[in-house]
């Protein structure tokens, strides 16, 4: 017999729900928050919606005993990366226990095993506290559904189930973003002494960067940090000199780890080169971060879970739970192809992962 899960799996992966702050004028999540609101009504759930921004919804559904006790949440994001290069990416295929389409290891599998988790959770009920169920917006660009979810909604505990392969995730990175700008001097392709190639010192940047990685510190649990460059542009057509060139650059922090730590570590690099070279001209701006996490030591979920212990390779919603107070552990089912062409879900992981949540829910709120 086929399990309903799986079916609430391809409804999810059926709805676009691409990210518009990655991909401007994408669908966002208003449509599949709509879906999950009505899921959860029909199961006689509580439910309510809160807007994060306008048209970016997160979904809360709230399972609660008569009886005060502790507090879980199962988590997870609607929002997906873009679909370039995908023919189909809305149209969910099985084959050989997987599910292909966008979003389906990423985390729309994670979000049906909450879901299938939620139906037999709501029939059983909890011997006390509660379960909340938190389906939120914006994941994949900036967390405005987590940072929103927890002004309102606190827990004792949450499972962030993005993919972890059945593996209990006990912490991850975090990351910063820093831009970088280098200043030249604009001037005719011809006249080499009146122009300052910014691209070239951008060049000199780069190097520096390559070193400055293979200096990184290394945590126990969550690895070695790292510093990359991710986006670049500058120059104005091929005759001319360019007078601006702009990187971005991403770190991956570890535990321990002062915030801002890469803006400080990029402008002392400038500083080196400009010792080196009073052409020089360089600086620098800080973007965006988001903190590493750590379970805490005496939470109780990596045992109840019962599954190997392992560090997420990326940033999760966990931290900013954790940051409010929540212990939190990153737990889901597997696959491949995240944020990529063929992307796919375990099958039988998405099951198990559903029962593995409605058993810890049921000894957790006792």
């Amino acid at each position: 017999m086929r399990d309903e899960t799986i079916d609430v799996l391809r409804d999810l992966v059926a709805i676009d729900s691409v990210n518009p702050s990655l991909v401007p004028g994408s669908a966002g999540e208003q449509a599949i928050a709509i879906h999950v609101e009505s899921y959860l009504r029909a199961l006689g759930i509580d439910v309510g919606v809160q807007n994060a921004a306008p048209n970016r919804p997160n979904v809360i559904g709230v399972i609660e005993s008569k009886m005060r006790g502790p507090s879980l949440m199962l988590c997870g994001h609607s929002d997906t990366v873009g679909v370039e290069g995908m023919s189909a990416p809305f149209t969910p295929v099985e084959r050989d226990g997987r599910m292909y389409g966008r979003g389906t290891q990423d985390m729309k599998g994670g979000c049906a095993s909450i879901l299938g988790a939620a139906k037999a959770i709501a029939k059983s009920g909890v011997k006390s506290g509660r379960v909340v169920i938190a389906i939120v917006a914006d994941e994949e660009h900036s967390s405005i559904g987590a940072e929103a979810l927890v002004k309102d909604w606190q827990c004792d505990a949450a499972i962030v189930c993005e993919p972890t392969d059945l593996n209990v995730a006990v912490g991850h990175k975090g990351f910063e973003w820093v831009e970088i700008t280098t200043a030249g001097v604009a001037a005719h392709g011809s006249r080499p002494d009146e122009g300052v190639d910014a691209i070239a010192l951008m060049g000199r940047v780069l190097n520096e960067l390559e070193a400055l990685d293979r200096k990184m510190p290394v945590h126990s649990l969550l690895g070695r940090a790292s510093i990359h460059a991710s986006l670049i542009h500058g120059g104005r057509e091929l005759s001319t000199y360019p007078d601006r060139c702009t990187l971005h650059v991403e770190r991956r922090t570890i535990a321990g780890e002062p915030p801002r730590i890469t803006l400080r570590e990029i402008e002392t690099m400038l500083e080196t080169l400009r010792g080196r070279d009073t052409k020089f001209n360089a600086n620098a701006r800080f973007m965006f971060t988001r903190s590493p996490y750590l379970t805490p030591e005496n939470s109780p979920l990596p045992k109840l879970i019962a599954r190997p212990t392992i560090a997420a390779s990326f940033w999760t919603d966990a931290a900013i739970l954790g940051e409010a107070g929540m212990d939190c552990v990153v737990f889901g089912p597997g696959g491949a192809g995240l944020h990529g062409i063929d992307e796919y879900v375990n099958i039988d992981e998405v099951i198990t992962c559903r029962d593995v949540l409605i058993d810890v829910a049921r000894r957790f709120c006792v």
